[in-house]
C-alpha cells in the first residue's frame, strides 16, 4: 500500500490493475463520488463504454479490456465461456468473435446479444448456465470456464457440425484437453447441446482421429458400413510416460512415426 495515498485511492488503483482499467460504476463509486466519475468522463479522461461500465482511460479497447467489458456488462456471476474461454486457455483456430459469456440460470432465460456497444467492441452473446459446478470455473482474470467445458460449449454453440467437431479436435490435437476430460464434462451435463454428436466425436478422437478430416473419414466409413480405419495410437515409453505416436492410414496402409515425446496437458471443468 502507498502510505501517501488514502486507502480508497489504493483500492481503486488495484481494481484498475486487476481489471485492465475496466470497472463498473458500482465498483468505482465505492472510492469516488458519482459527480467525480461523471466529471472525468465528461472531461475525456475516462470513457463510458456502455451502460454501467467505464474505462479508466480514453483509448481504444485492447483485447483484455474487451473481455472485461463483456463480463462486467453481462452482470454479476458472468464468466467467459465457449470458444472465447477456450481461446483464452490457449486453444488456437477458434473464432475470436463474437465473445461468449455465461451467466447463472436465474439471471435471464435463453440467450441474448448485448446492445449499445462501441465500434471497437465485438458483439457479446450471453448464454444461460443451467448447471455450472464450481470445479468448472477457472480462477482467471477475467473469470472463465475451464478448457474442457469451454470446448463442449463451443461445440454445442457452433453454427455447423463441422465447426463443432473442429473445436473438439483442435483442443485434443493441441494437447489442451484429453478425450477423457471431455467425456467427464458430458457425464456432468446430461442436457448439453449436441450431446450425442460430441460423445461420438470424442470417441473417434480417443480412437486416434484427431483432425477434422480423419473424423469425417471415420464417420463416412461408419455410415456406409465399412471397416473402421486404424488411426493414431499413443505409445507408452519404457519409463511409463506417453511417447510419440504411430499413425496408420485407413487407405493404402501408409504408416508414419513421430519420434518426439508427447505430453498431454490437462484442462479442467465445464459449464453450459
Amino acid at each position: 500500500m502507498n502510505p501517501d495515498l488514502p486507502a480508497e485511492a489504493d483500492a481503486l488503483d488495484w481494481l484498475a490493475f486487476a481489471q485492465a482499467g475496466v470497472v463498473t460504476t458500482a465498483q468505482v463509486t465505492r472510492s469516488l463520488t458519482e459527480g467525480t466519475v461523471r466529471g472525468r468522463v465528461r472531461s475525456g479522461r475516462w470513457r463510458s463504454v456502455c451502460r454501467g461500465v467505464v474505462l479508466m482511460g480514453n483509448g481504444r479497447l485492447t483485447r483484455d479490456q474487451q473481455l472485461w467489458v463483456a463480463v462486467l456488462a453481462a452482470g454479476p456471476g458472468a464468466v467467459l465461456a465457449g470458444p472465447t474461454a477456450a481461446a483464452e486457455a490457449g486453444v488456437r483456430g477458434l473464432r475470436s468473435e463474437p465473445l461468449h459469456v455465461l451467466v447463472p440460470a436465474h439471471r435471464r432465460a435463453g440467450r441474448t446479444v448485448l446492445g449499445r456497444l462501441p465500434t471497437d467492441m465485438p458483439a457479446v452473446v450471453v448464454h444461460r448456465a443451467s448447471k455450472l459446478p464450481p470445479e468448472h470455473l477457472q480462477l482467471a482474470r477475467p473469470p472463465r470456464t475451464t478448457t474442457a467445458p469451454a470446448l463442449v460449449d463451443a461445440a454445442g454453440w457452433a453454427r455447423t457440425v463441422d465447426q463443432a467437431q473442429a473445436a473438439l479436435a483442435a483442443g485434443c490435437q493441441q494437447r489442451r484437453v484429453t478425450p477423457e476430460e471431455l467425456s467427464a464434462v458430458l457425464d456432468a451435463l446430461p442436457q448439453a447441446r449436441r450431446r450425442a454428436l460430441i460423445r461420438q466425436t470424442v470417441a473417434d478422437i480417443a480412437g486416434g482421429a484427431e483432425a477434422l478430416s480423419e473424423i469425417d473419414f471415420v464417420r463416412l466409413c461408419r455410415r456406409h458400413g465399412l471397416p473402421a480405419p486404424r488411426l493414431q495410437q499413443r505409445r507408452t515409453d519404457a519409463s511409463g510416460g506417453r511417447g510419440g505416436s504411430t499413425r496408420t492410414g485407413g487407405s493404402g496402409g501408409c504408416t508414419s512415426r513421430s519420434t518426439g515425446r508427447t505430453t498431454w496437458t490437462s484442462g479442467t471443468g465445464r459449464p453450459t
